[in-house]
């Protein structure tokens, strides 16, 4: 047998009833000849791994925008906090690894320079809005590669576009929306602690009493209530998944609205209706791949495509060169 078929041979024989085989996947837009060692949800996670896309996420911004310590989380090493927890929930409950972590890896493809502020400035600009969950199942599409796209297996696009609001079509789709959650609720925790924004003992003894008074314990609480909930219905137990709600409620109060964390937002959503507004006006300035899709697929759609997919330190240097006059040099 092929190192393949041995391991979709594994999966019949060790994943729960539940999970999503590989040997099973609905395919992929455009047909491949099979990989004779890795099964195809291991070829979606490395095609995105190895992406420009994903690349990118290093520079862009998880909470805090262009943070100066070198220890708060961006973009990429949220996504990798997502990964490990989606892969324990998926190997606890013997649901298929590989798919959970392709899902994973590409759920923020899309999310746009300076979190969800930018994001919140592409929906408003855009007379279609925007969605970094949608941008992010089209930039797998038709995005990536100069504009080839991935061509990844049905079951990964599903989970990817659907890990924010929508459940998914597989349980490891829904595997890796719980693990968005339970990541980014802690390491944002762990963030505004170093920031100064807030300190553990701030959050209220009636939610650390149930999730943990740590990091490591909430996380291992809101697993393990996952887990303990089986496969079938993967859910957290009344008691914790009230914890969570209170615990989510009290970092938008304290964190998520907070002027101090906030108040360069403004800022920032300005730099990108500037930088739309500018390629509006000046469809030739886009790269070449942008231009043909604005003749596709529109004007707005193909600068939404451009700006989402900029790091922070690159829009802030498109715009600086775009309308900050330079000091004269002599030639």
């Amino acid at each position: 047998m092929l190192p393949r078929e041995q391991t979709e041979a594994f999966e019949k024989q060790c994943l729960c009833k539940y999970a999503c085989l590989s040997s099973q996947t609905q395919g992929r837009a455009e047909e491949e000849e099979l990989c004779p060692l890795r099964t195809e949800f291991q070829r979606d996670r490395d095609r995105i791994l190895h992406c420009n896309s994903f690349r990118r996420l290093k520079h862009k911004t998880q909470v805090f925008l262009s943070p100066a310590g070198d220890h708060y989380r961006t973009r990429l090493t949220h996504t990798l906090e997502v990964s490990q927890i989606a892969r324990t929930i998926a190997r606890s409950l013997r649901l298929n690894e590989d798919l959970t972590e392709a899902i994973a890896l590409g759920h923020d493809l899309g999310h746009t320079p300076f979190g969800h502020a930018g994001e919140r400035a592409l929906a408003a600009l855009n007379p279609d809005g925007f969605h970094h969950y949608e941008q992010s199942l089209r930039v797998v599409e038709c995005l990536e590669k100069d504009g080839m796209g991935l061509n990844l297996t049905a079951e990964v696009k599903d989970g990817i576009l659907k890990h924010t609001n929508a459940v998914a079509d597989t349980k490891e789709g829904y595997a890796v929306r719980f693990a968005d959650v339970i990541a980014y609720i802690n390491h944002d925790i762990d963030d505004s602690v170093r920031a100064g924004i807030m300190s553990e003992e701030d959050i209220p003894k009636s939610i650390t009493r149930v999730l943990g008074k740590s990091k490591s314990e909430r996380i291992t609480t809101l697993v393990t209530s996952l887990v303990e909930g089986g496969a079938q219905a993967l859910h957290m137990d009344e008691e914790v998944g009230t914890a969570y709600t209170a615990l989510h409620k009290f970092m938008f109060d304290c964190v998520y609205t907070n002027p101090k964390c906030k108040s360069e937002e403004t800022k920032a959503m300005d730099m990108i209706s500037k930088l739309y507004d500018y390629y509006v006006h000046h469809i030739e300035k886009l790269p070449a791949m942008y231009m043909n899709l604005a003749y596709q697929c529109g004007i707005d759609r193909a600068i939404c495509d451009y700006i989402s997919g900029m790091t922070d330190g690159f829009a802030i240097e498109t715009f600086k060169n775009m309308f900050i006059p330079l000091g004269w040099t002599k030639y």
